[in-house]
């Protein structure tokens, strides 16, 4: 069970850098993220194309962790 103030784990980290632009009447969020124990790395232009790399990232690292968990079982 995860404990909510414990450490949090390296391989679910990310770096996020933003560039702002501003439009005609809102402001765009425009960047690169980088997974930092695999180096993949995607640019985005909308939060949404963030957040789906991030979810693809972490789907399968779990896929991978949960295959690894069945492997080492006898």
């Amino acid at each position: 069970m995860s404990r909510p103030n414990g450490p949090l784990p390296s391989n679910r980290a990310f770096v996020v850098q933003l560039r702002a632009e501003t439009g005609e009447s809102e402001v765009r969020h425009r960047g690169r993220v980088e997974h930092l124990s695999s180096g993949q790395v995607a640019r985005f232009a909308r939060g949404d194309e963030l957040w789906a790399f991030i979810d693809r990232v972490l789907t399968a690292l779990a896929k991978h962790s949960a295959a690894s968990s069945r492997e080492e079982q006898p």
